[in-house]
């Protein structure tokens, strides 16, 4: 029974995983509520979960301020501009449901093909955003990329994304589990995935080196006075 509440037991690692990220959903929650801040909130709880994932996990809250307050000016300007473009979208929606206009099949499917290809940049964008340093062009461009480049593991992590919502469509029970997981618990799953891609693209940790693990090399003329001498 003792091993059982051991903290390194793996029902004890589980109920401390499930608790991180019931702290972080509800940090997530708070944070989002200005509008405005959901950027920054969204690329500190992947700072967090990034870390998590590869265990080298801190204290949680401090982490998420940390990175929120460091990445808040560049996540709030990408943020904007993905509202605008999701403004635009609802709005395309809207008219192409409720005006009674007849639209091109075309047009439709140009318009949900666009809608598509941008859902597979945002689920890069802000881990990128809390790994690497750049400008906002580029991380918006790296992102497109990664996306094409890896497309099974993007289509991987959308789904980790939708299946709350529809969870919660469908039951009303859910709504409570995604109230406490249904931000994070995704982001953790996608954090798994991602993280291996980003494995590719950061440099190579240097090997410390003994202080007694070295060697001399001496040229000709002074190995032989050191022999000589």
């Amino acid at each position: 029974m003792g091993k059982f509440f051991d903290m390194d037991s793996p029902v004890m690692r589980f109920l401390n995983r499930m608790g991180d990220l019931m702290i972080l959903n509800i940090l997530m929650v708070i944070c989002c509520i200005p509008i405005v801040t959901v950027g920054a909130a969204f690329t500190a709880m992947h700072y967090v979960l990034l870390k998590i994932v590869r265990g080298e996990e801190g204290y949680l809250i401090r982490g998420f301020f940390k990175s929120f307050r460091a990445n808040f000016r560049q996540a709030t300007l990408i943020w904007l501009m993905m509202l605008v473009v999701i403004a635009v979208y609802v709005g395309d929606s809207l008219i192409f449901n409720y005006s009674g206009l007849e639209f091109p099949k075309a047009l439709v499917i140009a318009v949900v093909a666009v809608a598509f290809l941008l859902l597979m940049m945002a689920v890069y964008v802000f881990p990128l955003q809390a790994r690497f340093e750049n400008s906002v062009k580029n991380t918006l461009k790296n992102a497109m990329i990664l996306a094409f480049a890896n497309l099974p593991r993007t289509i991987l992590m959308m789904l980790c994304y939708v299946l709350p919502v529809v969870v919660a469509y469908f039951s009303t029970y859910a709504l409570l589990f995604v109230f406490l997981f249904g931000i994070s618990a995704p982001a953790y799953a996608a954090a798994f995935i991602y993280s291996g891609i980003f494995k590719k693209l950061e440099p190579e940790p240097e090997e410390a080196v003994s202080d007694l693990d070295f060697s001399l090399k001496l040229d000709a003329d002074e190995e032989n006075r050191e022999i000589n001498g």
